[in-house]
């Protein structure tokens, strides 16, 4: 079968010919609908170095954003029909620990010891024509389209996990959110605020056309440059948002939700971009909560489905056939792709 591996540190994957691979104990093989190119994969072949942190040892197939159907099912999997529609929670941790238990496989307490990450984090995954995963990490999706449900798995689940966290500071009227960055992820947010909350959302980025996207979905939105937190702040009242979630994670954008950001406040940067920001007692905002994210729970990815299926989430992305996959990540690392590169091997 075809498969996007990623062959070396600091190397651009290739599309090659690879063995198709059998499911194990506990395993299913998925016939892949559709694969998501993310930046975290263009960080795994271009940013990171041997023994960096956040880096897998090659070779793998990439693609941790993936929906099937049920090709095969391994020994010991029962009730699931081959042919149904199956979203693939990512993360994968040792199964033993308080973690793992949750659901929450990205903070598993052995990930240490674990030979990978995930699906296509260090293990094989989803950027092919099939993809071998643990029966445990399948979300069904009735009959939703699996190919637009495809990007869901990571662009939907980690916006969703970040805004679940901040739903304290939102709750009542009379709030506001900020949505920094309006990529796959960044759009999503956006409607997953919408969906959850009440609150005013306010949403910048530097393109006009993201941000023409993001009023339609109901935002408030300011351009980016200079004055940008003060216009922000204009829109609050003087008083700043409630809740800012950055989706770059740059230095200036950290620097601007932080700013942007009211007195016992929450501000979470979710972009692996590692922007550094310089703190100090008098000039963030008292009793703010500056907090990082990571992905998010099985438990939430049903949720996340749900409202996807619920009419709620309306996923934007550019198929490309499997032929011109490095073509998606090439556009992707070229800041070209509007939302997100779905991989869609049997078109």
């Amino acid at each position: 079968m075809r498969a996007v591996v990623f062959e070396d540190y600091q190397t651009f994957p290739t599309l090659k010919e690879v063995e198709k691979p059998k499911p194990g104990p506990g395993e299913v093989l998925l016939k892949v609908a559709g694969a998501g190119a993310c930046h975290s994969d263009v960080a795994i072949f271009q940013d990171f170095t041997e023994g960096a942190p956040g880096a897998q040892k090659p070779q793998f197939t990439l693609g941790h954003e993936n929906s099937g159907w049920i090709e095969e099912t391994g020994p010991g999997v029962e009730g699931l029909k081959q042919g149904d529609a199956y979203l693939v929670y990512g993360p994968i941790g040792c199964q033993q620990c308080r973690a793992c238990s949750r659901g929450q496989d990205t903070y598993c307490e052995n990930a240490a010891t674990m030979p990978y990450m995930g699906v296509g984090l260090g293990r094989d995954g989803g950027m092919a024509e099939y993809v071998r995963v643990p029966a445990r990490n399948l979300v069904p999706l009735g009959d939703a389209d699996p190919i637009a449900a495809a990007s869901l798995a990571d662009a939907g689940l980690t916006p969703y996990h970040a805004v679940k966290l901040a739903l304290p500071h939102l709750n009542g009227g009379g709030k506001y959110a900020l949505v920094i960055g309006l990529g796959g992820l960044g759009l999503l947010g956006v409607q997953i605020l919408k969906a959850l909350t009440g609150a005013t959302i306010i949403a910048t980025d530097m393109k006009p056309e993201a941000m023409a996207e993001a009023e339609r979905l109901g935002a408030v939105t300011v351009p980016g440059g200079e004055g940008q937190a003060e216009r922000i702040r204009e829109i609050t009242g003087g008083r700043g948002v409630d809740a800012a979630f950055d989706f770059v994670g740059v230095a200036p954008t950290v620097q601007t939700a932080m700013d942007s950001t009211a007195r016992q406040g929450r501000c979470t940067i979710v972009g692996i971009a590692g922007g550094s920001y310089d703190w100090s007692f008098f000039t963030a905002p008292y009793e703010v909560e500056l907090t990082s994210t990571y992905w998010g729970t099985i438990e939430e990815l049903y949720e996340v489905v749900d409202l996807y299926r619920a009419g709620q989430l309306e996923p934007m992305y550019t198929t490309y056939p499997m032929d011109r996959a490095l073509e998606a990540y090439q556009a992707l690392v070229d800041g070209q792709v509007s939302g997100r590169a779905v991989v869609v091997p049997h078109a």
